[in-house]
């Protein structure tokens, strides 16, 4: 494992899992944190404001919509103003005419009465705050890992562009270290806003960090040489892999609310028959599929382990519920550990 402390942050549509790793401890002792996500917290405050019947200012960074931008349709729809600045609005979408679309009023000069919304996924002054009366430091080494779809051209679906990016990972090799960066493309400006707010953060896909995680789970592990199927059930996106060592063979990701147990099973046989297209896949709402030509169905990728917050839809059916180091929340982190661990032998 790492030799070195760090702070490991995977943030999700639903929570935001933090793991104070150091070196000196065993990981059951290193400090855990399960907290709501930036975007649910945010959505909390937007609520308030339209329960208060009060205008709502967003100020700050461009951050992971989700819960937050359900709650300012809903404030919309209340008959309540929103107002953003243009870097507060990409959140919703990254074309600002769409935003205003909408009904937000992208401003620098909010009225005075309006609620301030301050966005952004990363805040290490008060996770450091909030941490300081019980003696505990952060880590001068961080990792963050973000769900980014990047910054689509005008008039293409956000779903294709993101896809569009994973497929291209899988041809240039599917090597997940190539999925930790610490210069991201510059099309991903989730990861490029989490790094004005956390200097010199590595960063990362959380369905690449989840991918990892899994693979420090001991009976994980012992399949990866013959490749197995790894199924990553988060909140807002599920993403299924087939997995070799450390390489991606082939995926599909998929939005979770569109999904029941039965469904995403029949995803799974297909990915490992070669047979899942990316036209079911996207037709049926989701992202997309791809599978590198030379996979051969028949040989490995037999077993299948689910990991993250939603992996009861697969309770039914007998595949590995992966929970590496004994807690299946944090295998985002562990695998933020694992990749810089391995990125800076």
């Amino acid at each position: 494992m790492l030799n070195q402390p760090l702070l490991a942050m995977d943030i999700g549509g639903g929570t935001q899992d933090i793991l104070l790793y150091r070196p000196d401890q065993p990981l059951e002792n290193c400090v855990q944190l399960i907290l709501p996500a930036p975007t649910v917290i945010c959505a909390r405050q937007v609520e308030a404001a339209t329960a208060a019947r009060r205008d709502v200012f967003l100020t700050g960074y461009l951050m992971g919509g989700g819960a937050l931008v359900g709650a300012l349709r809903r404030h919309l729809a209340a008959g309540c103003r929103v107002y953003a600045t243009g870097t507060a609005a990409r959140t919703v979408y990254d074309d600002l005419d769409r935003v205003r679309q909408l009904g937000i009023i992208v401003t620098e000069d909010p009225p005075g009465d309006a609620v301030t919304i301050k966005t952004g996924d990363v805040d290490l002054a008060t996770l450091a705050a909030s941490l300081a009366p019980y003696g505990v430091n952060l880590p001068a080494q961080v990792a963050i890992a973000v769900l980014d779809h990047g910054e689509a051209p005008q008039g293409t679906s956000d779903r294709i562009f993101r896809f569009q990016h994973w497929q291209r990972f899988v041809v240039a090799g599917g090597r997940l270290e190539d999925l930790l960066y610490r210069e991201p493309p510059p099309y991903l400006t989730r990861m490029l806003a989490v790094r004005e707010q956390a200097p010199g953060a590595w960063l990362m896909d959380t369905g690449a960090a989840a991918l990892w995680g899994a693979l420090c789970d001991n009976q994980v592990a012992a399949r990866s040489a013959e490749g197995l199927i790894v199924v990553n059930c988060g909140n807002q996106h599920t993403i299924g892999v087939l997995l070799q060592e450390h390489r991606v063979r082939g995926l599909f990701e998929h939005h979770t609310s569109c999904l029941s147990g039965h469904k995403l099973a029949a995803y799974v046989e297909k990915l490992r028959a070669g047979e899942l297209t990316n036209e079911e896949i996207f037709n049926d709402g989701g992202h997309g599929c791809y599978i590198d030509p030379g996979y051969r169905p028949g040989t490995g990728f037999q077993f299948v382990a689910v990991t993250g917050p939603q992996r009861r839809l697969t309770i039914h059916q007998n595949y590995y519920w992966a929970a590496p180091y004994g807690d299946m929340m944090l295998s985002g982190c562990f695998g933020l550990v694992a990749a810089v661990d391995h990125k800076t032998r």
